[in-house]
């Protein structure tokens, strides 16, 4: 399944594939089809239409059949006689398959787990050569963006998979390395706060010793007079 968020462009080349039959379902939603109701609203909360195509959603047997059978449903009430019922019952519909799909992705996450540990592999080595003193005076502290671009993957994806598997999103997983290489200094240097501040990235002191304390409830000062006691 691939799910396509509004104002994308698709297409189809049948030129391609002239020995296979193409089968399936397509359900496309008009904006004012949702109008007022919660679920145009709670389908932001929903990542996976910001996948990339090669991130789409694989179904085993049994999860196909939950799909199809949504698919079929949805298609027999629209085909129906239309009453004050129609458009709630479908909106329900829809809304149990998008539920569907958010439980197929996590067990993607989890059943793909090979390839997606590979990729947090590939992911902290990335992260410990940015954190290297040349990269973070040449590039400064890495962004999700940034990050994903070179894993070629998408940022929501990224994230979707991380807080599967470790339980942090792609952020919180750059956060906790910038806090690993704050201790590090903190413990085995004389370097003033100020100083590892600005040599892990932070234009602004402030916001590291903000972010630090988020992550350890201790101030860095108070971290390095507990470390060294």
């Amino acid at each position: 399944m691939k799910f396509i968020a509004p104002g994308r462009i698709f297409s189809f080349n049948t030129d391609e594939v002239e020995d296979i039959t193409l089968s399936g379902w397509l359900l496309m939603l008009h904006p004012d089809f949702l109008w007022n109701h919660p679920l145009a609203q709670k389908m932001r909360q929903y990542e996976f239409f910001d996948y990339s195509m090669n991130e789409a959603l694989f179904l085993s047997d049994e999860e196909e059949q939950t799909m199809t059978g949504l698919f079929k449903t949805i298609a027999q009430e629209y085909s129906a006689h239309i009453d004050a019922f129609s458009q709630g019952i479908i909106i329900s519909l829809i809304e149990a398959m998008l539920g569907y799909s958010a439980r197929f992705y996590q067990r993607q996450f989890i059943t793909r787990k090979i390839t997606h540990h590979d990729i947090v592999r590939k992911l902290d080595a990335l992260l410990e050569k940015a954190f290297t003193q040349d990269a973070l005076e040449e590039n400064g502290i890495p962004t999700v963006k940034d990050i994903s671009r070179q894993l070629n993957i998408s940022p929501n994806y990224l994230s979707g998979m991380l807080k599967t598997l470790t339980g942090n999103s792609t952020q919180q997983h750059i956060q906790e390395r910038i806090i690993e290489k704050a201790k590090e200094r903190l413990i085995l240097t004389d370097l003033s706060v100020n100083e590892i501040a600005f040599e892990l990235g932070f234009e602004y002191p402030q916001s590291f010793s903000k972010l630090f304390k988020t992550w350890t409830n201790m101030s860095p000062l108070a971290f390095r007079k507990a470390g060294r006691f």
